[in-house]
């Protein structure tokens, strides 16, 4: 593999910081552009330990046009991987507008900067939000855009097809679109996981908050879905193994427009996360089944059989080690 220079919007946030030790492990050169909003500078000194190099690091909101083309212009990029942008649905929905102009906004102005510098491969971190209510498994050759339930998520559909328009008018242009279903776990080094601002919005980190004292109780939202135990079911990737699924992708861009999902291809149930989590920490974990939440979905996971079929890429951890690193990241002992 070719080793590039590549700018990564995003860096220091769950799954950047987590993709860029994957880069320089790899043998890239990695630069990070990040506003910190939602994450923490002190991500660096961690991505140091584990890869060996600091990455260069730019302060810098995409909004800021002008901060943005000076670091464009200055950084010799070859690539760019674009993680930055707001992903919280109930906040989308109380702030649309704010979502737009951030995660939309934000993108044309990367886009623009890039073509200006001449900077011509990228890849953009999406959402299987873009499927909207179809029926799992979800294959990338779906339509997308209909009836997407939130903000967020038509942010994502917006952004891809933003990237489709301008690869169409620059032919030479190489964009690979990989959609994600439900990242969990953290370095197995446990030095850096995920570390969400405020209340959580994903089921993992809810549950490592009830773990640790932080929130009284998990709310499981319905049971009577049809699964195997009538919570909903989503497709569960330990964020390494999507970390690594970047590293497959910048191999083997191509000009145009690719999209690959990057999941595990099943299911497992708001339930099953739980009877994990007491497995591997050996204690109990306080919940309570309330209702369904308005739009959501019974069963959600991806046909992840292209990006195993191009990308030599295939999810290989397991909910079960996905618990352990995580408690390691927060300190907390696992059974062994």
């Amino acid at each position: 593999m070719e080793a590039m220079k590549i700018l990564v919007t995003g860096g220091t946030g769950y799954i950047g910081s987590h993709t860029v030790v994957e880069l320089i492990q790899s043998g890239h050169e990695v630069e990070i552009l990040d506003n910190l909003y939602n994450s923490d500078a002190g991500v660096l000194l961690k991505i140091a330990e584990l890869a060996g190099v600091e990455p260069k690091f730019y302060e810098v909101d995409l909004r800021d046009k002008t901060a943005l083309k000076q670091v464009m212009r200055d950084g010799g990029y070859e690539a760019v991987i674009h993680f930055a942008g707001l992903k919280a649905v109930a906040e989308s929905v109380e702030n649309p507008l704010t979502y737009y102009e951030n995660n939309v906004g934000g993108t044309v102005n990367l886009l623009e900067a890039m073509e200006e510098f001449g900077v011509r491969k990228l890849i953009f971190s999406s959402s299987a939000t873009v499927y909207g209510d179809q029926e799992a498994p979800f294959v990338e050759t779906m339509e997308t855009g209909r009836a997407i339930a939130n903000p967020y998520g038509r942010t994502k559909y917006m952004i891809e097809e933003i990237i489709k328009d301008l690869c169409k008018a620059d032919e030479g242009f190489e964009a690979t679109i990989l959609r994600y279903f439900n990242p969990i776990g953290a370095h197995e080094s446990g030095l850096i996981g995920e570390e969400p601002k405020g209340i959580p919005n994903n089921l993992m980190p809810i549950i490592m908050k009830v773990a640790t004292g932080e929130m009284a109780e998990l709310l499981v939202c319905g049971d009577d879905y049809e699964t195997t135990d009538g919570s909903a079911e989503r497709d569960y990737i330990h964020v390494m193994d999507l970390a690594q699924g970047h590293v497959a992708a910048i191999a083997k861009m191509q000009p145009g427009v690719t999209v690959y999902n990057l999941g595990t291809g099943r299911g497992v149930s708001v339930l099953e996360m739980v009877k994990a989590f007491e497995k591997v920490s050996g204690s109990p974990l306080t919940y309570k089944i309330v209702g369904r939440r308005a739009g959501d979905l019974a069963v959600v996971y991806a046909d992840a059989s292209k990006a195993e079929r191009e990308l030599g890429w295939k999810a290989t951890r397991t909910v079960d080690e996905a618990m352990r690193d995580t408690l390691k990241f927060l300190g907390l002992s696992a059974r062994d």
